[in-house]
Formats: C-alpha cells, structure tokens, sequence
C-alpha cells in the first residue's frame, strides 16, 4: 500500500487519486493513519459485504426484543447497582 502524508497528497492528489486504482493510497497526518482512498470498485465491493444494520431501540424486530426479555443475565454486580440509585 502506498503510504504519504496529507501535505504530499495535497501537493499531488491528481498523481494518488490515479495510483489508487492500482493499490490503496494511506494519507498520513503526523505520521499517524488517517485515511485510504479506494479505486471506487473496490470501496463498493467491500461496501457490498458489509450486512450490518443499525436498529433504534423501538424499531427492533419482535424476536429480538422477546430475547433480550427472556436472557437471563446473572446477578448485578452490588457495585454497578449503586451507580444507579
């Protein structure tokens, strides 16, 4: 993977957005990680996998909600109760 920092990318992004086609581009900022740019094919394909779901708590499908109900969850800890009250 081709690492540079955010300050070279700026300098040169036309020269990175094409080398991403070929392989992900790490932008550095103070040598840390802090961002990839993808060929889109790829951010799409790995998009494709990803089948998580985000639920609110109202929405929640009917069996889950029976099942957190029924979980048995063992004794609360005396120490987290006190948090509580």
């Amino acid at each position: 993977m081709r690492e540079v920092s955010a300050t070279e990318f700026q300098t040169r992004a036309g020269l990175y957005i094409e080398q991403s086609g070929k392989e992900p581009v790490l932008i550095t900022k103070h040598r840390r990680p802090a961002r990839v740019l993808l060929d889109i094919e790829e951010y799409e394909r790995l998009k494709a996998r990803d089948t998580r779901q985000a639920y609110a708590t109202q929405d929640l499908p009917d069996e889950w909600t029976a099942a957190l109900e029924a979980a048995d969850y063992g004794e609360a800890d005396p120490k987290l109760e006190t948090l509580i009250k």
